[in-house]
């Protein structure tokens, strides 16, 4: 399965990037994570999208329920779209 966070993020939030590196490095710890990548849209300044692939929905959801997790992505999430983002693969 694959998670895709839209984000929207204000100008002059400079370590915004520096956030995100530091959740994608909590997240690669997790048992279950395979990949992660993130990245803002050439067309629209200011609106990201992080998109991380996992084992499952079991894993993806018990890594974001780990402490490490939670303190690391809330500077990153309290700018998340409101939307579904969990896909499945087939």
């Amino acid at each position: 399965m694959f998670a895709v966070t839209r984000l929207r993020v204000p100008a002059g939030s400079e370590d915004f990037a520096a956030h995100v590196a530091a959740l994608l490095a909590a997240l690669a710890a997790r048992p279950g994570f395979r990949d992660g990548h993130a990245g803002e849209a050439a067309e629209e300044p200011g609106l990201w999208a992080l998109v991380t692939l996992w084992d499952g929905v079991g894993a993806y959801r018990r890594a974001l329920s780990a402490a490490e997790v939670k303190i690391a992505g809330a500077p990153v999430w309290v700018h998340a779209v409101d939307e579904p983002g969990v896909y499945l693969l087939d």
